[in-house]
């Protein structure tokens, strides 16, 4: 496995991974020296992996397979790159900047047979698939009738992110928006997914920058509501939160169930019913770890389904519903999708 681009503080998750003897870093892909043997010293790998290029490491390291750590602005970069070698990619959330990016990935991925996988934090909560389950296939609460999505955090700049990491993620261009970009994706890749790959009929946003002081150039308050023939979904994405949150609360038609975190739910499957609460395990590997999960998909282990979390098709619609939200807030109106 290569890794391109170190200015994404999540690429920590695989710099710090236990050896768990599924994959091996071949090859890391980092013009910024400085940055690279900072992160050797304190992770212990060697800067003979670092490859001042992209090209030069594929080139040199010959890796199967890529996870990009790098602005969400170079994802499009990194696949027109790696897809014509043959080179499977991950990126880290969301998938692209904007759908004109996002297709031209997909095209791309297509034509050259690799898969394009994109990885969440929260896809790996064995929370959020309990509720899958029990929405989907249990039919536990009846037919969804809305969902509700808060992500962030106090702000990146507030919790202390590295500045590589800062510069890109406070940059419209680079990073597509603020807090609409940086946590918004993760509600509409759930959405996406407890909906079975339904596209809203609608979506209306309201963006804010409540700290123009600190966040100039983007929003960092998004609100984005989407509409469904019989339910509604509400996405809270925030650099504002008191407390750092990814927990999602799923009404149906007649009880509730609510992922408060990567292992604690609790449910009440109708009215009469008392709630349950449950602290769930972890997810059974290869499917705790986007790492594991990649290498069994690349060694065909593992077969995607269409509208996965991590998968493509899943994670064009999240593109196309963040670039509706942000034209909502823009024109002050709701978008209705084509």
């Amino acid at each position: 496995m290569g890794v391109v681009g170190l200015t994404h503080s999540h690429v920590h998750w695989i710099l710090g991974r236990e050896d768990r003897g599924d994959i091996e870093i071949v090859g890391i892909a980092e013009p910024n020296r400085e940055l690279a043997a900072r992160y050797a010293k304190q992770h212990g790998f060697s800067m003979d992996l670092v490859f001042s290029s992209l090209e030069e490491m594929l080139d040199k390291a010959k890796p199967t397979a890529v996870t990009a750590f790098n602005s969400t602005y170079q994802h499009l970069e990194t696949v027109q790159v790696c897809a014509p070698r043959g080179i499977h990619v991950m990126v880290e959330k969301p998938l692209a900047v904007s759908s004109k990016h996002a297709q031209q990935m997909a095209a791309l991925a297509r034509k050259h047979k690799i898969h394009l996988l994109t990885n969440y934090e929260t896809t790996w909560y064995a929370t959020n698939h309990k509720a899958y389950a029990m929405v989907n296939e249990e039919k536990a609460i009846g037919p969804i009738r809305k969902i509700v999505i808060h992500d962030g955090h106090q702000g990146p700049k507030e919790i202390g992110v590295n500045q590589e990491f800062l510069d890109w993620l406070t940059d419209p261009v680079q990073n597509g928006g603020g807090a609409v970009t940086d946590f918004g994706c993760y509600g509409a890749n759930l959405m996406t997914w407890l909906m079975k790959g339904q596209r809203p009929s609608t979506i209306s946003a309201t963006l804010q920058t409540i700290k123009p002081a600190i966040y100039p150039k983007v929003d960092d308050e998004a609100t984005i509501v989407l509409t469904y023939p019989q339910a509604q979904g509400i996405i809270q994405a925030s650099w504002n939160w008191p407390y750092s949150r990814k927990d999602t609360e799923i009404y149906g038609k007649e009880g509730y169930i609510f992922a408060e975190n990567r292992r604690d739910l609790r449910y009440r499957p109708n009215e009469k019913a008392k709630e349950v609460r449950e602290a769930l395990a972890d997810r059974a590997a290869p499917l705790d770890d986007p790492f594991a999960y990649l290498a069994g998909v690349v060694q065909g282990r593992i077969q995607p389904k269409a509208f996965d979390l991590s998968s493509l098709e899943n994670n064009l619609i999240v593109v196309e519903i963040l670039d509706a939200a942000k034209k909502s807030a823009k024109k002050g109106r709701v978008i209705k999708l084509k």
